[in-house]
């Protein structure tokens, strides 16, 4: 144990379970290692430890990374953690030398140390699994261009769209993810080792060349936050949360286009479950599993803000509860975007049912468009071409087969040439401006969308 000298009595069984963490903290073992080698040569560099000790105390350690690389690690009833179980067996490996390490250096801002390592790690890990999706999108909205399907707003029918409109959508909310990612990372990137319990290190470490060994881009400011700030895991989870919410959102467009009724798309088999009873029946389980996790993932930010609301300064048992929460979702999110990515990527489209579903009322707006053309105000516009739809459903007829003289009954403005505007391809196209749904406007949005990737592929 790395404490006890002023118990009597050791804890109990119940006490052992509670307060363990080895079973789910033994995956920091990397980066704590890591740190505790960068935290070695800083005590050398402050001549608290010789140069041969150092040496003794990176052989060990690095003897220790290789059983727990190569699964021999034996953990012992007594490893409290992580940190207990490195520094227990690195003291079987080169005796009482090993009590050096830990020289000025606390749990408490040892533990935060490992956290930040391991997840800047896994947020790169996590980078290009995104990018991935956001690739395969571009690829399938590039295959994609000559579809037009319904546009939606409150799930009903709104204006004609290019499906490889409503896939770039999604590229873009992913794009944001990206961003938001990036930024985080630079609050991640800040040092707390050296911060001790919570006053700081006693022996004038260097705590500056510390961090840019380590890879961290500051140092924390302040002792007593550096110990105490989860934020950075916060926002982590914050930023998991949305991106999970965009999957969720992806998903349940996905799952209703692939119900029968709409027929849209078919997803593959691969990616698709049975039922046990049904013999017919290929369920969307992929993308429900998405949608579902989507309440996980939230619960987990929420949970680790409850935890963090009424603690009181510097570092309480409490915040072991952010691991958990943040291995969880890691895990979640490195399951799901293969996946996800894979869905997309092996998508079947369906263009013949989405014509089908091509409503005339879709139209509506355009017609609108066509009345200011003619001088007509866009809200009276937008009242008479309300007009002349109520008479085509009460005619039981399209806007195309409802007679010119029932348009201009409604409005004199109408004429002849109305005709042209009742054309799908045309209401798509005219949508040309920048961000809009027409072929011209959609390949601008592609190239711009492809050079964002060849940046992003850079940088990883």
């Amino acid at each position: 144990m790395l404490w006890g000298g002023r118990f009597e009595s050791l804890p109990t069984e119940a006490m052992r379970r509670l307060n363990d963490s080895f079973a789910f903290d033994r995956r920091l073992y990397a980066t704590d290692i890591e740190a505790s080698i960068a935290y070695a040569r800083a005590l050398a560099r402050i001549g608290l430890i010789a140069c041969e000790e150092l040496l003794q105390i990176t052989a060990g350690l690095e003897q220790v990374r290789a059983e727990f690389d190569a699964g021999t690690f034996r953990a012992q009833p007594d490893d409290e953690d992580i940190h207990t179980a490195i520094e227990r067996r690195l003291a079987e490996l080169i005796g009482p030398l090993a009590g050096k390490l830990h020289t000025g250096r606390s749990r408490n801002d040892q533990v935060t140390t490992d956290l930040r390592l391991y997840l800047l790690d896994e947020m790169d890990a996590l980078k290009p699994r995104l990018a991935e999706l956001q690739l395969t999108l571009i690829e399938k909205a590039e295959a994609s261009l000559d579809i037009i399907m319904p546009g939606y707003t409150h799930l009903q029918p709104a204006q004609p769209v290019l499906f490889s409109h409503w896939l770039m959508s999604y590229f873009w909310k992913f794009q944001r993810d990206q961003q938001r990612l990036a930024q985080i990372a630079s609050r991640v990137a800040v040092l707390p080792l050296g911060a001790g319990a919570l006053a700081g290190h006693p022996f004038g470490l260097d705590r500056r060349a510390l961090a840019v060994e380590l890879g961290f881009s500051a140092v924390a400011e302040n002792s007593m936050d550096a110990v105490s700030d989860r934020d950075y895991a916060v926002e982590f989870l914050a930023w998991a949360a949305l991106l999970q919410v965009h999957l969720s959102n992806l998903a349940e467009d996905l799952i209703v286009w692939a119900s029968h009724e709409f027929g849209f798309v078919e997803i593959a088999e691969a990616y698709s479950s049975g039922s046990s009873l049904m013999p017919q029946k290929k369920n969307p389980d992929s993308l429900e599993l998405i949608r579902g996790k989507t309440g996980r993932v939230i619960g987990h930010l929420t949970g680790l803000l409850i935890t963090l609301k009424a603690l009181p300064s510097t570092y309480n048992k409490d915040l072991q509860e952010d691991k958990e929460a943040t291995f969880d979702v890691i895990d979640t999110l490195h399951l799901e975007l293969p996946v996800i990515t894979g869905v997309i990527r092996t998508l079947k489209v369906n263009a013949a049912r989405m014509a089908e579903a091509l409503d005339d009322a879709l139209l509506a707006t355009d017609l609108c468009d066509y009345l200011v053309r003619k001088g007509v105000p866009f809200r009276q516009s937008h009242y008479w071409v309300g007009q002349v739809v109520r008479r085509a459903a009460q005619q039981g007829v399209s806007l195309r087969e409802l007679p010119l003289v029932e348009y201009q009954a409604v409005h004199p403005a109408f004429a002849d040439d109305l005709t042209t505007v009742l054309d799908f391809q045309r209401s798509v196209a005219a949508r040309d401006t920048e961000g809009g749904t027409a072929p011209s406007a959609l390949r601008a949005q592609i190239e711009r969308a492809r050079e964002l990737m060849i940046q992003t592929n850079s940088n990883h």
